[in-house]
């Protein structure tokens, strides 16, 4: 029985990765960009109805909602060769089409204005489905309808749907450069808040890092847009391989999340992958093996975080799941387990089971590959937390001057107070607090402390 995921894709950088997503899914399960199952994969065994379903003709139409407040992104992929595969009535525009000009305040005060014809869709496509298993949302948390809108939505879905999994892709901004957005850190600390209190799972995709992988490791002197947004589709599509191909385990969300996250606050999971290339890279392909990958796996350098994974700090993994896609024997990951512990790779939790779980997946058929074995790590570790305190760190400097206050006074929100504000910094050093006392063996009776 498959247990259906609709996406929600909100804003300009939330549309952008969910195209460049929904383009993998098409390859990978041999779906042309009409939406018409290609002569070669009719014979599959994999699970489209997890993400697609079925029009009358027989053409799939993804579970997607794309909601945006401003029109420029939804156009270029309503005028692109893909435009025949969404149904246009999941398709939401404002009307008025001035975008939220990146004020969370403004994003989220016509969500609450829009809330009627959005929440009007994603019943519709609710009931379409047989066992909704929960929502994905891709959005950033730096902009204006991404951040605001999105983190009203959160708030709805989780009333409206409160059995519910909601797991969110949420771009973290790029801190290495000077934003053109001057109230990034207002907005990401509003939308903190509620990613920490309304979703189940939230995988930060850390633009710091993408574009440092992509200098890096892809050697790009100056990565576009396009490329790094399929950086993250790759992590997304892979994530989801054990959903659409399925095997005895984690086959769907709630036994990925399970595995992963042991409280329910501590759900911030960062990512890594290998190996990477770019398309004039396959030439010089090297030999994959299990270690090899999830040896890699566990290097710094690879991750899609931008904190400092030492070895030597005193943060520690909470959980790690490694998804292996290929052509795998399940003794070499055995022994490729027991070579990690003995050498000590990875530091884990003092208060619970340290062990890397592993899942393998089948690849797309599909899709010619240069590598034999290819792996996504998901890992909950705790100098996530670094982030967050960075986040805390730019917003108590601007709000020490009252800076840029008064276009979130504009809003309904913020007119009698800034109440909003003070209780967001207070529930993410909170989460802050619980990420550093998750590194201590008496984290088991933190929480009773903290209520004497």
């Amino acid at each position: 029985m498959p247990r259906e995921i609709i996406t929600l894709q909100l804003g300009q950088c939330g549309n952008q990765i969910g195209m460049e997503f929904w383009k993998q899914l098409c390859a990978e399960h041999g779906i042309s960009p009409d939406g018409i199952l290609e002569e070669y994969a009719t014979e599959g065994t994999d699970r489209k109805d997890v993400f697609f379903y079925q029009a009358d003709d027989e053409h799939y139409i993804p579970r997607s909602v794309l909601l945006d407040l401003e029109p420029r992104v939804i156009n270029s992929i309503v005028s692109s060769q893909y435009k025949n595969l969404f149904n246009p009535e999941n398709i939401y525009m404002s009307k008025h089409g001035g975008g939220a000009g990146n004020i969370w305040a403004s994003g989220y005060d016509q969500g609450e204005h829009h809330y009627e014809e959005v929440f009007d869709i994603i019943d519709r496509e609710a009931d379409g489905s047989d066992s909704l298993e929960g929502f994905l949302v891709c959005h950033s948390i730096a902009g204006g309808t991404g951040s605001g809108m999105g983190s009203y939505m959160l708030e709805r879905l989780n009333d409206r749907f409160p059995k519910k999994l909601i797991q969110t892709y949420s771009v973290f901004p790029n801190q290495d450069e000077i934003s053109d957005v001057v109230v990034q850190p207002y907005n990401s600390l509003l939308t903190l808040k509620r990613l920490t209190q309304n979703a189940d799972c939230v995988v930060v995709l850390d633009n710091t890092a993408l574009h440092r992988i992509a200098a890096e490791r892809l050697h790009m002197e100056k990565p576009s847009f396009s490329q790094i947004n399929q950086l993250v589709s790759i992590v997304m599509s892979s994530s989801t391989t054990t959903l659409r191909y399925p095997g005895y385990m984690n086959n769907d969300l709630i036994g990925l999340i399970a595995s992963l996250i042991p409280t329910p606050r501590l759900h911030f999971l960062m990512t890594g992958y290998t190996p990477l290339t770019t398309d004039s890279q396959v030439a010089n392909v090297r030999k994959t093996t299990v270690l090899d990958v999830m040896r890699r796996l566990l290097q710094p350098k690879n991750m899609m975080v931008s904190t400092p994974v030492s070895r030597h700090a005193n943060h520690c993994y909470i959980s790690i799941l490694n998804i292996i896609q290929g052509e795998v024997d399940p003794t070499q990951v055995h022994k490729s387990l027991q070579r990690i512990r003995e050498r000590k790779l990875a530091q884990f939790i003092p208060w619970g089971p340290a062990s890397i779980q592993v899942a393998l997946s089948r690849k797309s058929p599909y899709i010619q590959s240069a590598h034999r074995v290819s792996g996504l790590m998901m890992a909950n570790h705790t100098s996530i937390a670094s982030l967050f305190e960075r986040t805390i760190k730019s917003y108590d400097k601007l709000r020490k001057r009252e800076a840029f206050m008064d276009m979130f006074k504009k809003e309904r929100i913020f007119k009698d107070n800034l109440d909003e504000f003070d209780d967001s910094r207070e529930v993410l050093q909170q989460l802050i607090d619980e990420y550093h006392a998750a590194t201590k063996p008496d984290y088991i009776s933190w929480g009773t402390q903290q209520v004497r």
